[in-house]
């Protein structure tokens, strides 16, 4: 059985995000980081986490003090999972394959040709010590 499952976590990771009006597959996510090696790790209020999600993901702590993660595939021809590159302000990122930006405050499309909102992921501080991030 777990071969099984094996196979179809292989599939899902090489069918990428899918071609279906841009669709981003849901994968089961979830990721904890300490507040202490959050602030270690991340530049500019933006931490980067591999292998997490389809291209990985972005978790970023907001101006009034919260915390908003992300996948980082683009949903610009997100088959080609492109992954977003935060930008030196820590408030875009920036789809290199198609130069589409997004806002790291709600996910949202700030320059064509992006049209959809990343895909967003759920986060939550438990015990004020650890950021979970899940779907």
């Amino acid at each position: 059985m777990r071969y099984l499952y094996s196979i179809l976590f292989v599939l899902v990771l090489f069918t990428g995000c899918g071609k279906e009006e841009n669709f981003i597959p849901d994968v089961p996510v979830n990721y904890n980081v300490t507040l202490v090696e959050f602030g270690i790790k991340a530049v500019n209020n933006v931490l980067l986490v591999p292998n997490h999600g389809i291209g990985g993901l972005v978790i970023v702590r907001t101006p009034l003090g919260g915390f908003v993660a992300f996948d980082r595939c683009s949903t610009v021809n997100p088959e080609k999972i492109c992954k977003i590159v935060p930008d030196e302000s820590g408030l875009t990122a920036t789809d290199p394959c198609s130069g589409a930006k997004f806002s790291l405050l709600d996910g949202t499309p700030q320059k064509a040709p992006a049209e959809r909102t990343l895909k967003t992921y759920s986060v939550s501080l438990r015990g004020n010590i650890t950021i979970n991030v899940r779907n």
